[in-house]
């Protein structure tokens, strides 16, 4: 069994991660589920957990600069308030 259990957390990390990246034009969507099936893979495999950033700079598809830019992104939607969702009343 792998050493590394993702979290909630960290899954939602990794997925926006790579959305950013797809949706800022860094990487193709085909090359984020190739990284993505690498980290499984890495997973399965009890070799060490990288991050997609990691991947997309060993394989020289993202740069430092640009997997800053998709961090800070991350960064900044993890800080700005949340609209409160309205409940719904019993009918």
């Amino acid at each position: 069994m792998a050493r590394f259990k993702q979290s909630g957390v960290m899954a939602e990390f990794t997925r926006r991660f790579g959305m950013i990246a797809v949706n800022r034009g860094y990487v193709t969507p085909i090359q984020l589920k190739e990284a993505l099936a690498e980290q499984v893979e890495d997973d399965l495999s009890d070799r060490s957990h990288r991050l997609l950033g990691t991947i997309f700079f060993e394989k020289n598809l993202m740069t430092p600069n640009e997997i800053e830019q998709v961090v800070e992104e991350l960064v900044r939607d993890k800080t700005r308030p949340r609209a409160a969702v309205p409940k719904k009343k019993n009918q």
